[in-house]
């Protein structure tokens, strides 16, 4: 039965993991790490746990695990990712495992929804404490921001204020809304650029539409948007990827 809500646990046998009650429990001798990207990180994460993504390259992931493992010897090493269906924290114990030949290294598969649900206390939501887990926000309130690619194109016109926040990597020339649109990445780098943007949006009381490459950075941009009290804004069904399945007739006047 497991394998339904956990496939991780049958994918990965060679890695083991520990559920959400022993996590808790156990939490003053692990090592918690976080494998998803940096933005998720800052968004919502695990009291103390250590940013080590699963995307770092073989020669980083290696010298920090490594360090890691060095500082504190005895403790259990876990990975977690956004839970259930997410494989990263297997993959990212399972790089531990075989290719480092490190031990004590388990998969919390359960993923910081079911923990931030559970324990708020013991949770980082935007850098504080998030106290009450109401403040996570539900998929029905994310549907309600969510507009199909063709639908978001026609409306995100001039008078609105259009936001591109896939990585720079990511826009290789590409923009769907070329002349005005702000392109702006999540990471430190742009976060005064992005601030402006905001600033704007409620100065001039518009509409915000936001996109991404495939539509899953938006759900955790939508915790800033919301904690900047913005409420008038759309995220587009896909991202940019979802443009290509639009039939060029049907974006023509």
């Amino acid at each position: 039965m497991y394998a339904d809500d956990f496939p991780g646990r049958e994918l990965y046998p060679q890695v083991p993991f520990i559920e959400l009650k022993d996590a808790y429990e156990q939490r003053e001798n692990i090592i918690f790490i976080d494998a998803r990207s940096s933005y998720e990180y800052e968004t919502l994460r695990i009291n103390k746990a250590i940013l080590i993504p699963l995307s770092l390259s073989t020669s980083l992931f290696e010298k920090k695990m490594t360090a890691l493992r060095d500082e504190f010897p005895g403790k259990k090493l876990v990975f977690y990712c956004n839970g259930h269906n997410c494989m990263k924290s297997y993959k990212a114990a399972r790089r531990s495992i075989v290719y480092l030949g490190q031990g004590n290294v388990f998969s919390f598969d359960a993923g910081i929804f079911d923990w931030a649900t559970q324990y708020p206390e013991e949770t980082l939501l935007l850098g504080k404490t998030l106290t009450d887990s109401t403040k996570l926000l539900s998929k029905n309130k994310f549907k309600q921001h969510l507009l199909p690619a063709e639908t978001f194109i026609k409306k995100a016109d001039a008078k609105s204020i259009v936001l591109d926040i896939r990585d720079r990597i990511e826009r290789d020339g590409f923009y769907i809304f070329s002349g005005h649109e702000n392109s702006v990445s999540l990471n430190e780098k742009d976060k005064v650029k992005l601030a402006a943007v905001l600033k704007r949006v409620k100065k001039e009381n518009k509409t915000l539409y936001v996109y991404d490459m495939v539509g899953k950075q938006v759900k955790w941009f939508q915790y800033y948007i919301e904690s900047e009290g913005i409420k008038d804004y759309y995220f587009m069904e896909g991202g940019a990827q979802a443009f290509f399945d639009i039939p060029i007739g049907n974006l023509m006047d």
